[in-house]
Order: structure tokens, then C-alpha cells, then sequence
């Protein structure tokens, strides 16, 4: 664990995003419209009668699966999720705590890989298409990236080739180094693997790193131990179905910002271009 940089601009030559809530809105409506759309998508399919039930269904797996996956610091998995929630909803045994597992062999069963992959594709489509990137993401990565800096976005997120699309649809390409998301991984910030990766595609040293995000113990608490400069976007969690900490004294963040908007001020003199 290294000391904060306190009063002087931060010395540093690559800076990674979380995604969620750093870059990306995400709150609970608009997750959610995106799960009805899926919903709607898949009762035209004649894949479900219920789109309510649907509804209720994902909400209930997917806390479950964060409940279970989060504190072991590993992804939860998008593909499961849809199977678990398209076979509850065909009269599969639904685990009543979380020490049980889901039956995956009935599961299988009673459910078509192609609808499963047409629902997570509905679902990936269709977060791109509706969820908004912050006002300030796009200004702020531009004018990053025109100072020298490499940039990369490093996120919890279980099915890394949304970020992809997202990335693609918002022309920021050629702003990126790197796009290191949990899924391919295999391991969630705070994880170290998670930051080791990053560090390695953007191909530079820890101490030369910051990392910006919204979440206390994944975003600030994993740079700082990974040997990264650490900063934390305050306030920007609100009303989201996205895993959640509380700020704690383990440690101290080098910069807190209200907004990304915010930021270039802080760095230094500038970085070399990559």
C-alpha cells in the first residue's frame, strides 16, 4: 500500500475508467427498461407468456448471483443468469437460499441455447442503445487522451462485449489503449489479477497508473493496493442495481472528484503519447 499524493498534481502517464456509473449512468430504470425490452422481446418470440414474471425473476437471480459471486471476487455470469431465469419460469426448482445450487442438468433441459443467446444479445443491444453515457465522459476522455495520456477502461461488468459495442457506438476507439473488463479476466476488482491486466495492456508500471471510479472498495481500494495512484468519483452510485460499498478509512484515495469534468487540472505537466 503506497501514500497518497496530497497539494501537487498527480505524475502519472495512464489512467483507466470504471465503466459503470464513471462513464455510464446505470440506475435501476434504466436497467430495468432494458430488461423489459428483453422481456418484450422474448414474449414475441414466444419464448415467455409473462413479462412481469420475467422481470421479477431476473431481479431475484441476479442479486443472488451478486450475493454469492461478489464477495468471492469473481463475475457473475450473464449466460446462467438467463438460463436459471427462462427455466424458473418453466417450473425448474428455484433454490431457496443461497447455499443451494441451481440444478443445471434440469435446467438445460427445459431451456434452448438459442434463446438464451437471442435473450443476452437483446440485452447487450439494447444497453448500448438506451443506457447514456455521462455528459462529461466524452469531453473528458478526449481532452485526456489530447494531453498524452494512454487510456483504458477497467470494469466489473459479465459480458465484456457490451462495453465493446458501447465503446464502438460512442466513437471512443481510438481514445482507448485498452479495454479490460471482469468477465474475460476471470476476477472483479479489488482482485489485483484485474489491475495486473490493465497494467500490462496499457504497458506500464502501477505507480505510473490512476485508476477513476465510483465504487469505494472495488475502484479506490484495489488501486491502492495494487500499487496504483487511486481516484473516486463521489456521489455517483445513486439508485443502481450495480454492487455497491461504503467509504471506509483502509485506506486514502490521491483524488476525489465530484465529476470527470474535473480532472485534467489535476494531472501533471502531461504524458507522453503512445
Amino acid at each position: 500500500m503506497r501514500a497518497p499524493v496530497t497539494g501537487r498534481p498527480l505524475e502519472v502517464a495512464g489512467i483507466t475508467f470504471d465503466f459503470g456509473n464513471t462513464l455510464v449512468r446505470v440506475d435501476r430504470a434504466g436497467i430495468r427498461a432494458v430488461v423489459r425490452a428483453t422481456a418484450a422481446a422474448l414474449a414475441n418470440r414466444g419464448a415467455i407468456a409473462d413479462t412481469s414474471a420475467f422481470l421479477a425473476a431476473w431481479v431475484a437471480e441476479r442479486d443472488r448471483q451478486f450475493r454469492i459471486q461478489v464477495p468471492r471476487l469473481l463475475e457473475v455470469d450473464l449466460t446462467e443468469r438467463v438460463g436459471h431465469v427462462l427455466g424458473a419460469l418453466r417450473g425448474a426448482r428455484v433454490p431457496t437460499n443461497d447455499d443451494q445450487a441451481w440444478d443445471d442438468a434440469a435446467t438445460d433441459g427445459l431451456v434452448d441455447p438459442e434463446e438464451i443467446r437471442f435473450a443476452v444479445d437483446t440485452y447487450s443491444d439494447g444497453f448500448v442503445a438506451t443506457m447514456p453515457a455521462l455528459p462529461e465522459a466524452d469531453l473528458t476522455l478526449r481532452a485526456v487522451r489530447a494531453a498524452g495520456y494512454r487510456l483504458g477502461i477497467l470494469s466489473n461488468w459479465p459480458l465484456a462485449r457490451t462495453i465493446d459495442r458501447y465503446v464502438e457506438a460512442h466513437g471512443w476507439n481510438e481514445l482507448l489503449t485498452a479495454v479490460v473488463v471482469s468477465q474475460r479476466v476471470g476476477r472483479i476488482k479489488p482482485h489485483p489479477a484485474i489491475f495486473g491486466a490493465a497494467a500490462t495492456a496499457l504497458g506500464l508500471p502501477p505507480d505510473r497508473l490512476l485508476h477513476i471510479g465510483d465504487d469505494w472498495a472495488a475502484d479506490v481500494v484495489g488501486a491502492n493496493r495494487a500499487g496504483w495512484r487511486a481516484g473516486y468519483l463521489r456521489g455517483h452510485q445513486g439508485d443502481t442495481p450495480l454492487p455497491t460499498s461504503a467509504r471506509d478509512a483502509s485506506v486514502t484515495a490521491d483524488l476525489e472528484l465530484d465529476s470527470l469534468a474535473e480532472l485534467l487540472p489535476h494531472l501533471g505537466a502531461g504524458a507522453s503519447s503512445t
